[in-house]
């Protein structure tokens, strides 16, 4: 690791990452839906620049202390590409989901909703499945192909993909375990119903997968373009 600082440090920088990414997708989603007067669309829309715009500044604030992953998919996908010991990634998954949860938790304080909570809003069947897997798979190779090959630009390469994800998939690109989670425990916009988290969790575990596997191929075995 280098002159890196150590793992206390990177667990605080994902703890703050994790809270504040959490408490912008379901707080935006709250303040969307409060102004949007019925109009779903709208309010998607405003949940996703608000995601985007978080990602994009958490990500380039943090990204050079802990990765910035705030997402256990990608933790996972690091430990096993051998650039995170995988105690370490146990460690950074807890701050996640702890953290994440109290993100979620603060914007329902802050919009004076009852803090405990749980979704009722269905999200099941296998178009939200694959939606799922293929949100998390792209997220995954949008992050490994642009460390390879341009790693100034993952804050914007990784903001600009969900931005996108959200609209392209037919789940809204959750694409993260612990926001999955969280998002269970909030029963407004940007909720699901808990019944329906093993699911999504699954889909995303499968997809990271076939992310790295694929990214293996791309980005790590091919080094160069053909001549």
């Amino acid at each position: 690791m280098g002159d890196r600082p150590g793992l206390a440090v990177w667990l605080a920088s994902e703890a703050i990452g994790s809270f504040f990414l959490f408490a912008t997708v379901i707080g935006s989603g709250i303040m969307a839906e409060n102004l949007a007067g019925g109009n779903d669309a709208v309010a998607l829309l405003a949940n996703t620049i608000a995601t985007g715009a978080i990602l994009f500044v958490l990500i380039t604030m943090l990204g050079p202390i802990s990765g910035a992953h705030m997402n256990p998919a990608v933790s996972l996908v690091a430990a096993s590409r051998r650039e995170l010991a995988w105690g370490d990634a146990a460690a950074y998954i807890g701050v996640q989901f702890v953290f994440g949860i109290l993100g979620a938790w603060a914007a329902h304080l802050m919009f004076d909703l009852p803090t405990l909570q749980l979704s009722v809003k269905a999200r099941s069947g296998l178009g939200q499945w694959v939606g799922e897997a293929i949100a998390t798979f792209g997220l995954i190779i949008t992050i490994l192909g642009t460390v390879r090959h341009r790693p100034e630009w993952v804050p914007a390469s990784v903001a600009l993909y969900i931005t996108a994800a959200y609209w392209f998939t037919s789940s809204t690109s959750f694409a993260n375990p612990a926001i999955t989670v969280a998002r269970s425990l909030s029963d407004t916009f940007a909720g699901i119903a808990l019944s329906d988290v093993p699911q999504f969790i699954a889909a995303q575990l499968m997809g990271a997968s076939a992310g790295a596997l694929i990214a293996n191929v791309l980005f790590d075995r091919c080094n160069s373009a053909p001549e």
